[in-house]
């Protein structure tokens, strides 16, 4: 929008560098190009002010595939106003002398224009493909025959407009359809994510029996040299019980041996003890023969009172040692009653 103010009854414009200005009055052109700045009379002058830079307009609209199935176009042309001139003729680009407004609305006339130009070839290519088709090559196609459409219209050069860019951002068909679709393309996928989990799976279950047959082959060897183990601990008791028996055999026939020597020696000495204690026993008896021979031969020969003598020594000799002799009253009374009657006798 251009800069008017006001200044002792006159107005002064200053024009934006993409702003193409155009100034006439009484019919005629005074000023005419961008960024310009000048002052003019409200009541005499004729303003219109026509962008020049790029601008951008975003169009949505429906169509329907040739399967009969209605799609939404999302897409944006870029386009700007090569010739201000031509533009200003053809449309309304008048502006108020006293606010710099635009009185009309060219821009959406502009707009309206490349808009059913642009959805009049989409309907167009779209009517004749699939929504299959559409869907996958809807957008590079679409974008080339809108792109085609907008160069090849007589209206917009005779305007003074030019096509920069045209852009399809998106094609989609309604939300039922699109679940639709979706469908089997989300069934594969979890398909193929089922199927990895079931490999998944399997391969762990492959992974399982093969753990489980290698524990079952390591407990089946240890199982093996268990048993060999044992074989060998039932080997080596056997052999050391048989060397232990051959040990016992070889000590009990050393020991029965040493027995019967020491039975034999034994034997032998109690023989040498029984002729030694029998020539002695011999020996004894005749030394005691002797003795008792000259022991009566000695007793003949003396009297009988020396031989009661020797016989009272040899019984006192043979007699219990008496310590003390204790006399009570009644003896003590007794004897001396037998001492008296003797006296008196």
């Amino acid at each position: 929008m251009a800069d008017i103010t006001r200044r002792l009854g006159l107005r002064h414009l200053r024009g934006a560098p993409t702003a193409h200005i155009r100034h006439h009055r009484a019919g005629r052109l005074l000023h005419d190009g961008t960024g310009v700045s000048f002052w003019f009379r409200s009541l005499t002058a004729a303003l219109s002010e026509v962008p020049v830079d790029d601008r951008e307009l975003a169009m949505t609209f429906h169509a329907r595939t040739s399967d009969f199935q209605d799609v939404a176009v999302q897409a944006t042309v870029t386009y700007r106003i090569s010739d201000p001139g031509v533009a200003a003729a053809r449309l309304d680009f008048s502006i108020d002398p006293d606010t710099g407004v635009w009185r009309g609305a060219p821009l959406e006339q502009l707009g309206t224009l490349l808009t059913e130009t642009a959805q009049q070839h989409a309907l167009d290519v779209l009517a004749r493909t699939p929504l299959a088709a559409a869907l996958v090559d809807g957008v590079t196609s679409v974008r080339e025959r809108i792109a085609a459409g907008l160069e090849a219209e007589p209206r917009l050069p005779a305007t003074g407009i030019e096509v920069v860019a045209v852009r399809v951002v998106a094609l989609r068909p309604e939300p039922e359809v699109e679940r639709a679709l979706r469908t089997p393309a989300r069934e594969q996928i979890q398909q193929e994510a089922d199927r990895a989990t079931y490999g998944r799976r399997a391969l762990a279950v492959e992974r399982e029996r093969a753990i489980a047959e290698n524990e079952l082959a390591s407990k089946i060897e240890l199982a093996r040299r268990e048993e060999q183990l044992v074989d060998q601990r039932g080997t080596n008791a056997r052999r050391e019980a048989e060397e232990h028996a051959a040990a016992d055999a070889v000590r009990a026939q050393a020991e029965a041996a040493r027995t019967v020597r020491l039975a034999e020696a034994e034997a032998a000495r109690a023989v040498r003890l029984s002729r030694a204690e029998a020539e002695g026993a011999r020996e004894v008896g005749e030394a005691r023969a002797q003795a008792q021979a000259a022991w009566l031969r000695v007793h003949a020969e003396v009297d009988v009172a020396t031989l009661h003598a020797l016989t009272g020594t040899r019984i006192a000799e043979n007699l219990p040692r008496v310590e003390s002799v204790t006399v009570s009253p009644d003896v003590l009374t007794g004897l001396l009653a037998k001492l008296g009657a003797r006296e008196r006798a």
